[in-house]
Order: C-alpha cells, then sequence, then structure tokens
C-alpha cells in the first residue's frame, strides 16, 4: 500500500502579531495559519498524526523519510507559495486578497435565474454590467446546467447560448471566464473575447480540452466532481473525502502540467455540492486550507447552493444570501483567493468590511503608547 503525507494548517490567525509571529502566510493571502497536523494516510486509514507550530516543522519533518519528507516539504512550501496575478486580457487580478466572481448564467434551467438571462440578452447584459460596477472581477458565464439531474447539452446549444454573452460582456472590458468543459465551447468563447476556461470536469470529460489550454496559454480551473462522463455526480463514494478530493486534484493539476498547461495558470476548486453529501461539504469547507498545499490559488464556489438550506431551513436558492455570505467569508478566513458567487455587491460588500479587519489586525496594539 500506498502511504501519502497531508500537511492540514488547523489554527487560523488574523495577523502574525495574534500568535508573536509564530504562523505562515497561506498562499499569499490575507490569512495566516498557526497550527498544523502532518498526517499521514495509508490504505484508507491514519496512520499517522503530529500536531505542530509553525516553529516545529523541521522537527516534525524528522518522524519522516523517503518520498514523504519530500512530499512534506513540498507541501510546506505551497503553503507558504505567493501566487503571481492573473492576467485576463487587459485586466490584472491581483490574488493577494479575497477576489469576486460574478456568475452569468446562460441556461433554460438555471436554479439562480430560471432562464431570465438567456430568454433576455438585456437582461443579462444588465446584470453583467450590474456585477462589473459591484466590484465583480471576473465573470464566469455558463451555458450548461450542471446540478443533479440536469440534461445534457449539446456542443451547438451551449456555444450558442454562451457566445452572446461572451460579446456583451467582451464589449464592457470585463475580465471573462467560461464554464464550460467542452473544447468547441471554449475554442469560440476565447475567440468572442473570453480569456479563462473554468472546466468543472478538470479537464477530463473532453479529450481535446488539455491540448486547447495549454494552446491558448490561458488560466484554467479544474475542480473536482466524482462523475468523468455527462453526470459530474454519479460514482461519489469516499472513504475519506478530503484526501481524496485532494489526491484528485493532486493528480488532475500533475497531468494538466504534464499536457503543457502552464503550472502558473492552474486554480483549483474542491467541487463543493458536486457528488457529495452534506457531511462531506462540510469536511472539505472544514479543510480548505489544507488545498493549498497543492501548489496553486484555490477558487471555492458555494454560492446559493443546496447545502444552505440544508443547513437552515430549506430555503429555495433566491433566499440564501446569508449563507452564501457565511461560507464565502469561511472562504476568506481560510486564504481562497476566487469567491464565484450569484450576489456580487452583498459579497463584495462583506469582503471589503472582511478586509478592513484584517488591515486592522495588522497592528500589534499591545506595542501602542499609553494616554
Amino acid at each position: 500500500m500506498t502511504a501519502n503525507v497531508y500537511l492540514h494548517p488547523i489554527a487560523l490567525a488574523a495577523s502574525l502579531q495574534a500568535v508573536d509571529g509564530d504562523a505562515i502566510r497561506l498562499a499569499g493571502s490575507m490569512a495566516y495559519a498557526s497550527r498544523f497536523a502532518l498526517v499521514v494516510r495509508e490504505g484508507g486509514k491514519a496512520t499517522q498524526r503530529l500536531l505542530f507550530g509553525a516553529r516545529g516543522f523541521d522537527a516534525a519533518l524528522t518522524s519522516l523519510d523517503g518520498a514523504l519528507a519530500e512530499e512534506a516539504q513540498r507541501q510546506w512550501a505551497n503553503l507558504q507559495k505567493v501566487h503571481a496575478p492573473l492576467q485576463l486580457g487587459e485586466r490584472t487580478i491581483r490574488l493577494d486578497q479575497p477576489q469576486i466572481m460574478g456568475v452569468l448564467n446562460v441556461t433554460p434551467d438555471s436554479f439562480s435565474d430560471g432562464g431570465e438571462f438567456l430568454e433576455r440578452p438585456e437582461a443579462g447584459r444588465a446584470h453583467a454590467a450590474a456585477m462589473l460596477e459591484a466590484g465583480a472581477a471576473v465573470i464566469d458565464i455558463g451555458g450548461e446546467s450542471t446540478r443533479p439531474g440536469g440534461a445534457a447539452t449539446w456542443e451547438g446549444d451551449e456555444i450558442a447560448r454562451v457566445i452572446p454573452a461572451v460579446e456583451y460582456c467582451a464589449s464592457m472590458g470585463a475580465a471573462i471566464s467560461v464554464d464550460t468543459r467542452r473544447a468547441g465551447v471554449l475554442e469560440a468563447a476565447l475567440a468572442s473575447g473570453a480569456q479563462m476556461a473554468n472546466d468543472v470536469s478538470a479537464l477530463r470529460y473532453d479529450p481535446r480540452m488539455v491540448e486547447l489550454v495549454a494552446k491558448a496559454a490561458c488560466p484554467v480551473v479544474l475542480m473536482h466532481a466524482p462523475g468523468a462522463g455527462e453526470d459530474l455526480h454519479e460514482g461519489a463514494s469516499y472513504v475519506d473525502v478530503v484526501s481524496e478530493v485532494f489526491d484528485f486534484l493532486k493528480g488532475q493539476r500533475a497531468r494538466a502540467i504534464a499536457g503543457g498547461v502552464a503550472e502558473a495558470r492552474i486554480m483549483l476548486d474542491p467541487g463543493i455540492g458536486f457528488g457529495k453529501t452534506l457531511a462531506h461539504n462540510l469536511a472539505l469547507i472544514g479543510a480548505l486550507p489544507l488545498f493549498h498545499a497543492l501548489g496553486s490559488p484555490l477558487l471555492l464556489g458555494v454560492s446559493r447552493k443546496r447545502m444552505i438550506g440544508a443547513l437552515s431551513r430549506e430555503e429555495p436558492a433566491h433566499l440564501r444570501l446569508g449563507g452564501s455570505i457565511a461560507l464565502a467569508m469561511r472562504g476568506m478566513d481560510a486564504g481562497v483567493h476566487l469567491l464565484r458567487v450569484h450576489d456580487v455587491p452583498e459579497t463584495v460588500q462583506a469582503r471589503n468590511v472582511w478586509r478592513g479587519l484584517r488591515d486592522a489586525a495588522l497592528t500589534d496594539f499591545s506595542q501602542l503608547a499609553e494616554g
């Protein structure tokens, strides 16, 4: 059996001052981690768990040897890796604070807008403009419903839905991501002004995707989903969802790099809600800081998702704003770089307040003079 190691940041801090400098900055973000768990898993079970502080990594490393020690060192370096900004056309998206990606669905059966933005392009244009005005750094355009039980979409239909939206967003000067798993859709979207791919299949569904993304040199999001075929949610079975999603993203990241995709252009998404129960989703959100150990910026998509209703009073999607903000702020605390949301103005406001609190935390009040 092969053993694997995982470096879990398990205690977060608002600043280095809060823990007398005994912390690391997570992935160039405004989040800090002060306590860690080194976990070794083998045969589906945890065989070793060692707790240590930021200054104790070298001592903890002595418990490992060979390939496990090398992997632990790699993950420790990745946890502290500062990521370069995303360059999307004329726009530069810095990753040293949480950025907001606004969702623009142009499907007939969207759970969030009921198909309004497909049936009324003027409404989609106005919505995109409002998201940009409110502070969205990126607009993510999707032409296929990926909810559980959603019908498969023909590539031609998806192109017909997506391209008009790409064109009117490009006319506004927006940074544009396209939420697709089909190479033909991405190719047409890039030619129409999009600059980024968001593939919910992690480049597995369409065999042309790796080559296309590599050739286009565009940033790409690789998301975890258990299904590789039409149904992204099928085949879900986990012994330990956190380590298995981590291993999946690690493998797909390596596959993309081997296929010519530049490491610096890869983002990772744990795929909350895709083939996962409420317990699985909660476990992944609780372990978000671990995914920085993979060495790529993180995207989190939790806006209006079913888990919010499950934790509250089964509210429908349009009444899940409070839960969406709560989960977004949990992502900010964990150092997530990009938050994919439906409610841009409210999330931007929450981010700005969160940012103010973080800036204030950088002041060491114990050193202020009295009087």
